[in-house]
């Protein structure tokens, strides 16, 4: 079969060990855990196709000498491409890359013809290995717990005792389960390269290389196994129950590759390195979707939704909770509830989210008192710190994200509001077929627009030269309003706001009158323009959303085809275009206007209150 522009991406391994000239080896004080020697930083660069190579860096080392490396172990003119760090495109000074860190190294131009060659080291460069050399490195400054490291050495000891790990046949994207020495599961694998779309993906979800859009078109490629690891680090005291997860790098056979020399009849076993997210494997008797959830406890759901609220979690499902029985008494007995599967959390844009919990009734009872003040003590300017310290990878825009929806929930907490009526205010609505931008996306608009006002006189362009691959969230038609702020596709979404029908407004005049604040004060257009969403028409979304993404609750049964799984969002509101300045204006005027918001929803609320102890046949 001849290959396409379109094809997948095809790849010759995922990874290797390299012999010289590159690093000699890792040698023994790599295997045993132990930091290189004073001056010398030891870093993993993964091409776009997969391929994972260690390299050991001097202090003389810079961008331009670790391409010349790689190109002799890809044997491929590297100069022409870009190393990446994050966000950070690294042209020459490596002093910001730490030690341990995944670096990426991606051609340029991502249009290329058939003919051109894969970043995939040379065969003869290959060290072929037994399953007794695998190995597992914890990367970055990971503040991950003893337990987490104690777990890495159980799952070693088990390798080279030659207990295997097992592949995971359903889902999207590839998954292990790893045992320890005894033969029990104790943690799953889940390797960058093998998610939906990359290019090693075992169930044929392939066609992108990594850094490119994904599932979700504000979540790359490649990307979701730090977040998994920053939901955990989010996760301050467990107070979510989200279990310890550590960014790796793993050795073995069982790993996939695609197209590639791991199939050749000439190497039994090749030893294929990968960058993963480890977390711990819970034991649990089903998932929320077995089971009744009028009997979860309410601390639980709160605690739970707390975390999805601050980390803006795109795939909240039932399949993804999974429920441990306390007592060992039936169905209904004492239950715990553990999340997981949180990669397509924080995304580099405003998304619209989902929630299961957000019509369960424990959503709509007030929080705690231990609850507001778990809450208060957040701080996401410390949060978006620790990040960077141990994620430094995590990209800027999402960090941008963590920080409007912890202002969000803090606000929000503290003006009375339950966990329900947050999670409306960040859904969308969708109408005849297309979404509306959510309260918070209304909010974040109008922010946005009172900035560009007061750049009216001397606008500046969008446009200024980004060498980096431009992350373009809708690549095809979009607009760029006259403020500077982008609203989406071909449609300016933020005149559907203003459009409302006569019985709309009338409803929301009524409604007005309810409970808005005199201490509110004058309010703009917009910002009381927002929308008198119905709970019935919020409903009907929750139950056509596709469902459980196909590795929830580790195995689960069936899957689609990856578009129909988590079909693509429209981006209302851009973050990442605003410069220090700007962010600081906004989040200001954010914060502002977040009050005329709850007051709002509050109202809302009382409204839909009222008509359900009425009955739908009162007139009002």
């Amino acid at each position: 079969m001849s290959r396409k522009l379109n094809s997948p991406i095809q790849t010759q391994m995922a990874v290797s060990l390299l012999k010289s000239p590159l690093t000699g080896e890792f040698h023994e004080f790599n295997k045993m855990g132990m930091k290189p020697p004073v001056g010398r930083r030891r870093v993993f660069v993964q091409t776009e196709t997969g391929c994972v190579l260690g390299l050991e860096l001097d202090r003389s080392d810079n961008a331009h000498t670790v391409k010349r490396k790689l190109q002799v172990a890809l044997n491929f003119p590297t100069e022409e491409s870009s190393l990446t760090f994050g966000d950070l495109v690294l042209n020459n000074d490596l002093t910001s890359v730490r030690n341990d860190s995944p670096l990426l190294l991606t051609r340029n131009n991502f249009h290329r013809s058939s003919s051109t060659p894969c970043l995939s080291p040379m065969r003869a460069d290959l060290q072929q290995g037994r399953d007794e050399t695998s190995s597992i490195e914890i990367l970055g400054n990971s503040v991950c717990s003893s337990f987490v490291r104690q777990m890495a050495k159980d799952i070693t000891k088990a390798l080279k005792r030659g207990i295997d790990p097992v592949a995971v046949n359903s889902g999207l994207g590839g998954v292990y389960f790893f045992k320890n020495s005894r033969g029990d599961s104790v943690a799953i694998v889940k390797p960058t390269d093998e998610e939906p779309f990359a290019p090693n993906n075992p169930k044929g979800f392939v066609g992108k290389a990594l850094g490119q859009p994904g599932l979700k078109r504000s979540v790359r490629v490649g990307e979701t196994g730090y977040r998994e690891v920053a939901a955990y680090l989010l996760d301050k005291d467990g107070f979510a129950n989200v279990p310890p997860t550590a960014l790796v790098k793993i050795s073995h056979s069982i790993f996939n590759v695609n197209n590639g020399v791991k199939g050749s009849k000439r190497m039994e076993k090749v030893l294929v390195s990968k960058i993963a997210s480890l977390q711990q494997f819970i034991s649990h008797d089903y998932d929320a979707s077995e089971h009744g959830t009028s009997s979860f406890p309410v601390s639980a759901v709160h605690r739970i939704g707390i975390l999805d609220v601050r980390i803006l979690n795109t795939d909240r499902h039932s399949g993804n909770l999974l429920v441990r029985k306390l007592d060992g008494v039936g169905m209904f007995g004492q239950v715990e509830l553990i999340p997981i599967d949180h990669g397509l959390c924080l995304p580099e844009t405003l998304e619209d989210p989902y929630f299961e919990w957000i019509h369960w009734p424990q959503a709509s009872i007030p929080f705690s008192e231990d609850e507001l003040k778990y809450i208060a003590n957040l701080d996401p300017f410390e949060d978006c710190e620790m990040l960077r310290r141990e994620l430094p990878m995590v990209r800027e825009a999402s960090l941008r994200v963590l920080v409007l929806c912890t202002i969000l929930l803090k606000e929000a907490a503290a003006y009375g509001l339950c966990l329900a009526e947050i999670g409306e205010m960040m859904t969308r609505e969708v109408r005849a077929g297309d979404e509306e931008p959510s309260e918070i996306e209304v909010v974040c608009l109008e922010a946005r627009s009172l900035i560009g006002e007061k750049e009216a006189e001397s606008p500046r362009s969008d446009l200024g030269g980004d060498v980096e691959f431009q992350f373009d969230l809708d690549c095809e038609e979009n607009i760029t309003s006259p403020l500077g702020f982008t609203l989406g596709n071909a449609r300016c979404h933020l005149s559907k706001v203003e459009e409302t029908t006569e019985e709309e407004e009338e409803e929301e005049k009524e409604v007005n009158e309810i409970a808005i604040p005199e201490k509110m004060g004058a309010v703009s257009k917009l910002s009381m323009s927002l929308k008198s969403t119905l709970l019935g028409e919020k409903s009907q979304k929750y139950q056509k959303h596709p469902g459980a993404r196909a590795e929830s609750g580790y195995a689960s049964s069936g899957h689609r085809s990856a578009e129909e799984q988590i079909p693509a969002s429209t981006s209302f509101v851009k973050l990442s275009d605003m410069s220090e300045e700007e962010w600081k204006i906004f989040l200001e005027k954010y914060q502002e206007l977040l009050y005329p918001a709850f007051a709002k929803r509050k109202a809302i609320t009382l409204g839909q209150n009222l008509r359900q102890r009425l009955g739908t046949s009162c007139q009002f």
